[in-house]
């Protein structure tokens, strides 16, 4: 065997040693190992309870209540249970997805016996359905294999209890929700496990010059797990790009500067120069609709962990831009808000024109007709993923349905 060989295979057996390993008992280090004491169950409308030898137990074993409804204003419990154990995957399918049912359905998640909810998000972002609009796609946490189910495989451990439970908040009888809860309850638990939240919210009309909070300033020790945003750009900006935001991580004491920032909203899931619709695992833009002006994409930091230890806020700057001969038209109007924040086609000849005193105007014959970034107003909604190591969080409640699914524009 060569030498070279021989260092490679060296090399890749002290990386592969090096990566920090799961307790068996939760994932183990290969499909061939038993995990001793664990105990796989289920819940679904066939064993609400996911209790040992009473499943399928309807109409003599013969699919009799593979589904569940839920009237309007009514709640479904799709897992209530006691014990230690972790969450490994949730699917659900119903027969009403549009978007305005898909935001007025309101998942919430409980950690042992907390009377405040870990995750508090409507159903359709929350698993990654940006703007309530299907698509058929598949990450490295979410999938919807073609276009017509929700599937999650975020691990969710527990330590005395776990309940999950959707609530109808539209008018409507949702006549036909199937779902499975997929779980273990646990023999051992591991002090370094953390709990699973979600935060969902959405803000109109967001202000020009202040950044939107992905993630509002969560207490805690923890990891921010990543986000999927929807934007619903405002026509008054005609044709200009929304997207030169950056993202900004504020961890740990941070205050008026972040920690972590990066170079623009397509840069931050990992794409350039505008985004297109793709889905990988770890980012993707699953709507990319120009006519209606919408686009719902993702970032999932999973293999660049974002950890905290006292607390954390994240925000996406409200900045667009376009040339200046797109951009003036749309200030002289004053249908929206433009406040120019650069001009110029390289950095080397830039002009930085945010003042927090005055807006500058483009009409000033001394400006180049170049590319403009300029802060603006859009819709933005975001969904939040972030564990940590309490089962409840100071994160205020789910806004109202009304708040939720009022223009949302997008067709079923």
């Amino acid at each position: 065997m060569k030498v070279t060989t021989v260092l490679c295979m060296l090399l890749l057996g002290m990386i592969a040693c090096n990566q920090p390993q799961p307790p068996d008992n939760v994932y183990p280090g290969n499909l061939f190992t038993y995990s001793e004491g664990a105990e796989t169950r289920w819940s679904s409308p066939e064993n609400a309870g996911a209790e040992k030898g009473k499943g399928a137990s309807a109409n003599h074993g013969a699919k009799g209540h593979p589904y569940d409804s839920i009237n309007g204003g009514g709640s479904l419990v799709l897992l209530n249970v006691q014990g230690q154990g972790i969450v490994n995957r949730i699917w659900i399918t119903i027969n009403d997805r549009s978007p305005e049912m898909l935001r007025s359905l309101k998942l919430e998640m409980y950690w042992d016996n907390e009377t405040k909810p870990a995750v508090t998000v409507p159903l359709g972002d929350f698993f990654s359905v940006g703007l309530g609009r299907m698509a058929k796609f598949e990450n490295a946490l979410f999938a919807s294999p073609e276009g017509r189910s929700f599937l999650c495989h975020i691990p969710m451990p527990f330590r005395k209890g776990a309940k999950i439970v959707v609530t109808n908040e539209s008018g409507n009888k949702l006549t036909h929700f199937f779902f499975d809860v997929n779980f273990q309850y646990l023999k051992n638990w591991d002090e370094q496990f953390m709990y699973f939240h979600a935060y969902w919210h959405r803000d109109t009309a967001t202000t020009a010059g202040k950044d939107f909070e992905l993630l509002p300033q969560v207490q805690g020790k923890g990891r921010f797990l990543g986000v999927n945003v929807g934007v619903n750009a405002n026509p008054a900006y005609n044709m200009t790009w929304w997207g030169e935001g950056e993202v900004k991580m504020f961890i740990d004491g941070d205050k008026d500067l972040p920690t972590l920032a990066g170079t623009g909203t397509e840069d931050y899931i990992g794409t350039a120069w505008s985004q297109g619709w793709f889905a990988n695992q770890y980012s993707g833009c699953l709507v990319d609709d120009w006519p209606n002006k919408q686009w719902s994409f993702y970032r999932f930091h999973i293999p660049d962990p974002v950890f905290f230890a006292q607390d954390c806020r994240i925000t996406l700057q409200q900045i667009g831009g376009d040339f200046k001969r797109n951009v003036l038209p749309v200030q002289q109007e004053g249908k929206a808000k433009v406040i120019p924040v650069t001009i110029g086609s390289s950095h080397a000849k830039m002009n930085l024109l945010f003042s927090k005193d005055s807006v500058v105007s483009l009409a000033d014959p001394s400006l180049q007709d170049a590319w403009t970034n300029f802060y603006r107003s859009d819709d933005l909604s975001a969904t939040a993923y972030f564990y940590l190591t309490t089962p409840a969080n100071n994160l205020p409640g789910l806004q109202p349905a009304g708040i939720r699914t009022t223009q949302l524009r997008s067709k079923p």
